[in-house]
C-alpha cells in the first residue's frame, strides 16, 4: 500500500513558527515520524511539502496512479483552496484531512475547510500522532475494500 502525504505552507517552519500551538520539533522530525510510522504499519509512504498553491494541487494530482491514498495538511489553504478540493474530487482517492493544531478550538474562520468536503475524515489536535491515525485510517478503510 502508498500513501502520500501532502503538507501545505509553513509546515516546513515546524518548530520555529508558534511553538506553543505547532511545538518545538522541526519538519525533518515530521517526516522521520511518518517514516517510522509507515514502516511499522508496512505501508509505503511519500512525504512532499510546499507553500505554493498550485504545487500542492499538482502533487493532489501526481497522487492518481501513483498511491492508494492521500493524507492531506494544506495548512492555511485549508480555509481558501476550492483548488484543492476539486483535485482531490478528481483523483477520486480516499482522503485524510490532518491538522497538528485543533482547528476548531481556535480562530473562526479556521473552522471552515474546503479540502474536508472530499476527505473521509479530519484529524486534528493531535499533533504528530494525528498523521499515524490517518495512516490506520486509510489501511483499515482501504483493506476493507480489496
Amino acid at each position: 500500500m502508498k500513501l502520500r502525504i501532502i503538507n501545505g505552507p509553513n509546515l516546513n517552519m515546524l518548530g520555529v513558527r508558534e511553538p506553543e500551538i505547532y511545538g518545538r520539533q522541526s519538519y525533518a522530525d515530521l517526516e522521520e515520524y511518518i517514516a517510522r510510522a509507515g514502516a511499522a504499519l508496512h505501508i509505503e509512504v511519500a512525504c512532499f511539502q510546499s507553500n505554493h498553491e498550485g504545487e500542492l494541487v499538482t502533487l493532489v494530482q501526481q497522487a492518481r496512479g501513483a498511491a492508494d491514498g492521500i493524507i492531506l495538511n494544506a495548512a492555511a489553504y485549508t480555509h481558501t483552496s476550492i483548488a484543492l478540493l476539486d483535485a482531490l474530487k478528481a483523483v477520486a482517492l480516499p482522503a485524510v484531512e490532518v491538522h497538528l493544531s485543533d482547528v476548531n478550538q481556535r480562530e473562526e474562520f479556521r473552522r471552515i475547510s474546503y479540502p474536508a468536503m472530499a476527505c473521509k475524515t479530519v484529524i486534528a489536535g493531535h499533533g504528530f500522532a494525528g498523521y499515524k491515525m490517518a495512516m490506520e485510517y486509510l489501511v483499515e478503510l482501504l483493506a476493507t475494500k480489496r
